[in-house]
């Protein structure tokens, strides 16, 4: 896992354009937990690529809003990766218009469902997306409706159903 571990540093710090962290951690049982922070979205792609070159996978990627208590333009995109037990979380900052990232789907085809997720929720525009229709909102009701209505802390507790259609309902004029 070393060998692995070393080969990441030294290909993420060949390929990537802008400034980056990388933490990595070993617990007692000598399991990886490495984080990545990438100052350029653009170096997502780079990143997967690397992680892909080293035999690696996308596990998921996870969309949020920065701002826990008000709903919020400004985003956090946490693209979680194992590379042979390891994980790897990049984490990239989408503030206020920046709300485009690269698909990461023409490297990783299981990146489609959660790049496709997180464009319909929030208003987040992932360009080069081979597949970018909705997958449970309607088409006719606006992109990002869960955004502007309710907060992502809010919306993870039982109370969120009940507050969307509230607020939905305040902004259309029927209390």
């Amino acid at each position: 896992m070393i060998d692995k571990v070393n080969q990441l540093k030294e290909m993420l710090a060949y390929s990537l354009q802008g400034l980056y962290s990388l933490d990595i951690h070993i617990n007692a049982q000598g399991v990886h937990s490495m984080w990545c922070k990438l100052d350029d979205a653009c170096d997502i792609q780079s990143t997967a690529s690397t992680i892909k070159k080293l035999g690696g996978r996308l596990s998921t990627i996870t969309a949020y809003q920065l701002k826990s208590q008000l709903p919020s333009v400004d985003h956090e995109i946490a693209y979680h990766f194992d590379i042979d037990g390891a994980t790897l979380t990049a984490t990239v900052q989408l503030i206020g218009s920046n709300n485009k990232i690269m698909s990461l789907t023409p490297i990783f085809r299981n990146a489609d469902w959660n790049e496709r997720e997180f464009m319909e929720l929030y208003d987040i525009t992932v360009v080069g997306h081979p597949n970018p229709r909705r997958l449970f909102i309607d088409e006719s009701i606006d992109s990002a409706v869960l955004q502007r209505y309710i907060p992502y802390s809010a919306m993870v507790n039982a109370a969120s159903t009940k507050t969307l259609w509230e607020n939905i309902m305040r902004d259309r004029g029927e209390d």
